[in-house]
């Protein structure tokens, strides 16, 4: 949610509490007419303490205040037709009503700066993972591009979960990223690591070069800044680069420690894994001298779903993990925005809201080969058997 949309929702807020304003006013006015008309050794005043108990719901300070005041008034009114203000029953009950009044004003007075600091971190928030984590254009080449990022605590936006895209001459290449640290150690890493591939991706001709380049980015930032975590010695990053070129089927994937892609083709999903995967980002030089590059066929119509490990160990109520292979193929026809779309919606629903950690999802479609291209290159075909 964008801090433009947090303000029509506090403008909406603010419209529904003036409406709700009728409540309070209401029962002051029943309360003083039902004590009027009640016997004298029924005394209905007290009851004027929740008009300000329930604007404290809904209203902010200033609101509950006032009507807070109203209700002290309507005592004071009810001991001025009871007999006079100055009994000790009467002067109890005002003091009494005053002091809760002040009492409730103050608790909106605190909540409401809360909200306003927790909407303000939230837009900072918001500012620092649109930084980060920048926009995916919806198509780059011939290729469809859907993502998403759920962060598993509710009200951040952002963490070790990174994803990029580098468009480098005629072909894309893309990593997903995990960081295994937590907090702004784990955001920094992150940081590090999308701004060296987005910057390596253009000077680097193979992507066994990319990941060298990678790891020793990760390894000096580790090197730099031991004293930000005292777990520093042991994060790394998993990571899997991938490269498609635009028109070729042969695609490139280097895995570094990350789960792999499903590969979405003809309604059948299946991983593209690798024989020899690498160790994580930031090993320390544990790393190997050269990356494997394992090759896959990616046709027009394809896609490929690439994820954090957030998604595969979402747990329900009885700790079951997300099926995540065979939920995407009931959605294997979907084009690459809509099968992102029902996965986080089918993620959230299978953890009932709360994910153990943050996940991150990435669909890339390859155009479809249009009909009227099939059509024509058929005819062609029969033209030239023909012609033979």
């Amino acid at each position: 949610m964008h801090f433009g949309q947090h303000l029509a929702h506090l403008r909406q807020l603010w419209q529904s509490s003036h409406a709700l304003v009728a409540i309070p006013l209401v029962l002051i006015v029943a309360i003083i007419l039902a004590d009027i008309h009640s016997p004298e050794s029924v005394h209905l005043g007290p009851l004027l303490v929740v008009a300000p108990a329930i604007t404290a719901s809904f209203g902010g300070y200033r609101l509950t205040g006032l009507i807070g005041a109203l209700a002290v008034g309507a005592q004071v009114l009810l001991a001025v037709l009871q007999g006079g203000v100055a009994t000790t029953n009467h002067i109890s009950q005002i003091v009494a009503l005053t002091i809760l009044s002040i009492f409730a004003m103050l608790v909106c007075f605190v909540r409401d700066r809360r909200t306003a600091e927790l909407a303000q971190v939230r837009s900072v928030s918001e500012a620092a993972q649109r930084a980060l984590l920048r926009p995916l254009p919806d198509r780059l080449g011939p290729l469809y591009i859907a993502s998403s990022y759920l962060a598993a605590e509710k009200e951040a936006c952002i963490g070790g979960d990174l994803y990029a895209v580098a468009r480098t001459g005629e072909r894309t290449r893309v990593i997903v990223g995990d960081v295994r640290g937590k907090g702004l150690a784990a955001i920094g890493e992150a940081a590090t690591l999308l701004g060296s591939f987005r910057e390596a991706a253009h000077h680097h001709a193979t992507l066994p070069a990319l990941a060298e380049a990678l790891d020793r980015s990760v390894c000096r930032y580790l090197a730099e800044f031991p004293e930000a975590d005292g777990e520093a010695q042991e994060h790394f990053i998993t990571a899997l680069l991938l490269e498609i070129p635009d028109h070729s089927p042969v695609s490139r994937v280097v895995h570094c420690g990350h789960p792999p892609p499903l590969l979405i083709r003809r309604g059948h999903v299946k991983p593209v894994t690798s024989s020899h995967p690498a160790p994580p980002l930031g090993m320390s030089g544990l790393g190997p001298e050269t990356y494997d590059t394992h090759t896959f066929s990616f046709h027009a119509g394809d896609t490929l779903l690439l994820y954090t490990d957030g998604v595969m160990e979402a747990r329900d109520s009885s700790r079951a993990f997300y099926p995540l292979q065979e939920r995407v193929a009931q959605w294997a026809n979907s084009s690459s925005k809509t099968l992102v779309q029902r996965l986080e919606q089918d993620l959230l629903a299978h953890a009932n809201g709360a994910l153990g950690d943050d996940a991150a999802v990435l669909a890339i479609q390859r155009a479809p080969v249009p009909r009227t291209s099939l059509h024509i290159s058929a005819l062609a075909h029969g033209a030239d058997l023909h012609t033979g």
